[in-house]
């Protein structure tokens, strides 16, 4: 039988209960046995402790209390992290049922590949498919270009190179993903697989819609930390994209409308009871 190496996958989470039961279902119900999964939420009022406690047995650690953000709570969940493949889950998205098991396949066949990730579809509260997220091959290159095709929900990557180029920049509240990225593409080969590995929830109460204006100056902080100069494409497409901004908006809020109209199928996560989930790891 082939080596099952663990795999952490962290949650962050913030008063999501709405979807959080979903979302750890989600892990929880992954075809791979040995996940290590650990949740960190920030102090919520909504019902996800209530939640977290009845799952305890099925989680290698969980804690509530306040941090200060997305960011803070994914560099405590990996700072507990025993696994060999990390990866992380919003507590709003959702994985397909055999991502970790394809992509842990993918990484012990191909050991030069440090990240590896999927294809995501976009669903709304209710788990309707919107559509389908413009992934595709990526390197150090194509991401200081503008154009990032990795969809975090359908990405994992090896504990050695986090251990080597981690932690997320605490400092940023939305580019925290794509900084790793780059971070990553300049040390290792980053691998495409056009498989569905994750679905990614959107709704209006989402960072996308909620903050979305704080991604692109994250990602130019990025982008000139590593020399990037202003007349090269992505800063060009920065200063079109500032022009463009309340168009851009309003049309992915139509966008989001018409999806959901047309919307023909529905994403179901099999609900896992606290008494019969695979209990946490207890070895690494």
């Amino acid at each position: 039988m082939p080596e099952q190496p663990l795999v952490s996958i962290v949650t962050p989470s913030y008063n999501q209960a709405a979807f959080l039961a979903q979302t750890m279902a989600a892990v929880l119900g992954q075809d791979y046995p040995r996940i290590e999964y650990i949740v960190v939420d920030g102090g919520s009022t909504d019902g996800t402790v209530d939640l977290l406690r009845r799952y305890d047995r099925c989680l290698a650690w969980w804690v509530s209390e306040p941090d200060r953000g997305q960011t803070d709570a994914l560099n405590k969940g990996f700072a507990r992290a025993r696994g060999r493949i990390l990866g992380w889950l919003n507590a709003d998205d959702l994985y397909a049922p055999y991502a970790v098991r394809e992509a842990v396949a993918f990484l012990q066949a191909h050991p030069e590949v440090g990240l590896v990730y999927g294809d995501a579809a976009y669903i709304d509260e209710e788990g309707w498919v919107l559509g389908r997220y413009r992934a595709g091959p990526a390197d150090y290159a194509t991401l200081l270009s503008g154009r990032v095709p990795i969809a975090q929900q359908a990405a994992f990557f090896r504990a050695e190179l986090w251990q080597q180029v981690g932690p997320l920049d605490p400092n940023f509240f939305f580019a925290m993903d794509y900084d790793l990225w780059v971070r990553l593409a300049k040390v290792t080969r980053l691998a495409y697989v056009p498989r569905l590995w994750g679905y990614y929830r959107l709704h209006l109460q989402a960072k996308t819609f909620a903050a979305g204006d704080r991604c692109w100056p994250e990602m130019m902080q990025v982008f000139y930390r590593e020399g990037g100069r202003p007349w090269q494409r992505m800063a060009l497409k920065y200063a079109l994209r500032r022009a463009i901004e309340p168009l851009w908006n309003r049309r992915w809020r139509r966008w989001l409308r018409k999806a959901r109209a047309r919307a023909t199928r529905r994403v179901q996560v099999p609900p896992i009871s606290p008494a019969t989930c695979r209990p946490a790891p207890q070895e690494a």
